[in-house]
């Protein structure tokens, strides 16, 4: 199969470009990028280039297989190695992206979002349930300080979890904050002064918690049109 070229935005609107060829959902950046993330394979603070998604089924990850080793090995062999790895089970051709900005500060975030096995946090997990889960890039075009990284982390989970609740998904009778698989990549540019804050008063925050908002948003209620027929 040919690969699907998808271009979204503009570089005055997006730090990175969109490719996707099945099963692969790459985000690309023309510079080295710091990013911060707990993804399997390259958790933690690294540097690339790009983000690559992997879409799985069930039947790519019977009991014997690590998905780990899975999604290291699938990455090598199309030549995403030194990438920071997202797997999801989403149909990748469902990507949303969306940007904000606010002062000097432009934010991106390219999400799939999947609610199959969404909970409430701090309840018990149904594991009878399908797997589904979201999982986001979070771009700030400024660099930032370790500790703004940190923050802009804890923003990007909070604007996730916002547009989750506000999508009203009820199970065992509450409303659910996020999946059990979720996973949160925040990015900025190698180069630069680095911000030293990045809360939910600074321009950084306000860009960044609005575009990761909108994007999940967008998602989950695609989501949800699908299931419900719409």
């Amino acid at each position: 199969m040919h690969p699907v070229i998808e271009t979204v935005g503009n570089a005055r609107n997006h730090a990175f470009s969109i490719r996707r060829h099945p099963p692969f959902l790459v985000a690309a950046f023309d510079a080295p990028q710091t990013m911060l993330s707990w993804s399997l394979t390259r958790p933690g603070f690294v540097v690339s280039r790009s983000v690559v998604w992997l879409e799985v089924r069930d039947g790519d990850l019977p009991l014997y297989v690590d998905p780990v080793e899975l999604l290291r090995e699938r990455m090598s062999q199309e030549g995403h190695a030194e990438a920071v790895h997202l797997m999801t089970s989403r149909d990748l051709a469902h990507h949303h992206l969306a940007s904000a900005a606010a002062g000097d500060i432009t934010s991106s975030c390219l999400a799939t979002v999947g609610l199959s096995n969404a909970g409430r946090i701090g309840e018990p997990f149904d594991s009878s349930t399908p797997i589904g889960t979201i999982n986001l890039l979070a771009h700030v075009d400024a660099s930032l300080s370790e500790a703004a990284q940190l923050e802009a982390l804890s923003i990007a989970t909070e604007a996730r979890t916002a547009a989750v609740m506000d999508l009203g998904l009820v199970r065992s009778g509450r409303i659910v904050t996020g999946t059990g698989t979720d996973c949160i990549v925040v990015a900025y540019p190698c180069e630069g002064t680095k911000m030293p804050f990045a809360g939910l008063h600074t321009d950084i925050g306000l860009s960044l918690g609005r575009a990761v908002y909108d994007a999940v948003t967008e998602g989950g209620l695609r989501w949800l049109a699908e299931r419900s027929g719409v």
